[in-house]
């Protein structure tokens, strides 16, 4: 069933050449696919363990893999680097343990940068004119348990002006020594956010503010461009579907402190697409951003494209519940009808699974992923050993035309 917050059901080339096509970063990410990362969850040894496929194929050594420093339970966090040209850029993903999507488009990156044939203009040009560092997974051990925290429940990407973290002084560490000219600063976002027309948003970016004003420097301008060459690069794939971040300045947030300290830096956030619930859509597009955004460094031409292309983007908007039944009445074994609207949440909202009894009551004007109308009809709970129906509880329900147990089943959740 396709998801929008908007649905409601009724039920009754060379060096030398120009930028590099879309289909051609495209490309990239399908040809050089790395096996065993078809599931968004994987851990820190499978995670390694599938990049030295890609690895392997390096036979003339352009890849370097460093280890960095080692995680509050001891996994190694490893930087792979490509090129050594003199304009620096710093990926790094998974500082939240449960957003990987990045960090498989980075493997596929690696995979390209390894095994793609001498004569590809695209990766002579970044090899030569860019120091490209790439830190795939920062947080290991977050990775393992599929969390947003480190070992110690620290968000690492609070922790930029404390660094009470291993992980968040290794980042630090690797900016001050790289002195980096460009960040990319790789998430993904609550799946259940809307920009315009209400459609789920594939990918939301922002430049971060640098200070409380807000003010636009000249690190954060070259940020807002090239925020512009990345929403340029995906509107023809997910037109409508990217926004934009909010950009309230954070103290602690690494993306507005590596802003102040001098490195130009997008953060690139997946949301959610249709049908797409291990993100491998989302894996393919974060290839296209990140090699369009890198191309553009590489050339030298990130102020040429105009901020309309970001600033003109839709706001990030929140969406709290995935599914509402509007307009029925709730059966309850009393045989009591009562009129209310029903809000149900998942527990993995990205896969549609685990759904849960979220708000009950009038929920009028309340936002939904996906909204089914259901007016006239009657939502028959399973209420098991409890009798009554509890918010956070799992659903199991029926939709009926009447309110008599035997009448005709309309729908069934899960």
């Amino acid at each position: 069933m396709r998801r929008s917050c908007v649905r409601v059901l009724i039920l009754a080339s060379s060096v030398v050449a120009g930028p590099t096509a879309a289909s051609a970063q495209l490309a990239v990410a399908d040809d050089y696919r790395v096996p065993g990362l078809e599931d968004r969850r994987f851990d820190h040894a499978a995670y390694w363990a599938s990049l030295e496929t890609a690895l392997g194929a390096d036979e003339a050594g352009r890849l370097r893999v460093t280890e960095l420093g080692r995680s509050i339970e001891g996994r190694a966090i490893n930087a792979v680097t490509f090129g050594g040209g003199p304009t620096s850029a710093l990926l790094w993903s998974q500082m939240h343990g449960d957003e990987s999507a990045a960090s498989m488009a980075l493997a596929d990156i690696v995979h390209w940068m390894a095994a793609s044939p001498v004569e590809d203009g695209l990766r002579r040009l970044l090899e030569e004119r860019l120091t490209i560092t790439m830190i795939p997974m920062l947080n290991p051990d977050g990775a393992e348990r599929f969390i947003r925290h480190n070992a110690i429940g620290v968000d690492v990407n609070r922790d930029a002006r404390r660094l009470a973290t291993p992980e968040g002084r290794i980042l630090k560490q690797v900016r001050d020594s790289l002195g980096a000219d460009f960040g990319f600063n790789l998430h993904d976002q609550l799946s259940r956010t809307a920009g315009r027309d209400g459609e789920l948003v594939g990918i939301a970016l922002l430049a971060p503010a640098a200070d409380e004003e807000r003010s636009w420097g000249a690190v954060r301008q070259r940020a807002r461009h090239l925020s512009a060459v990345i929403a340029a690069a995906l509107a023809g794939e997910i037109p409508g579907r990217i926004a934009r971040y909010d950009d309230t300045f954070t103290p602690r947030a690494f993306g507005d402190n590596l802003q102040a300290w001098g490195t130009s830096t997008v953060l690139i956030e997946s949301g959610e697409l249709p049908d797409d619930p291990q993100k491998q859509e989302l894996r393919r597009l974060n290839v296209l951003a990140i090699l369009a955004a890198l191309e553009s460094i590489a050339r030298d031409v990130v102020e040429d494209t105009p901020t309309s292309h970001y600033d003109d983007l839709p706001m990030n908007v929140g969406i709290t519940n995935d599914l509402l039944l509007s307009g029925g009445h709730v059966v309850m074994p009393d045989g009591g009808a009562y009129r209310v609207d029903v809000a149900i949440v998942h527990d993995d909202p990205v896969a549609g699974t685990g759904p849960r009894y979220g708000e009950i009551g009038d929920l009028e004007g309340t936002r939904a992923v996906e909204t089914i109308d259901v007016a006239g009809l009657y939502i028959h709970p399973d209420l098991g050993d409890t009798g009554y129906l509890r918010r956070g509880a799992p659903v199991r329900l029926v939709v009926r035309r009447g309110p008599e147990s035997g009448s005709e089943e309309v729908l069934r959740l899960p």
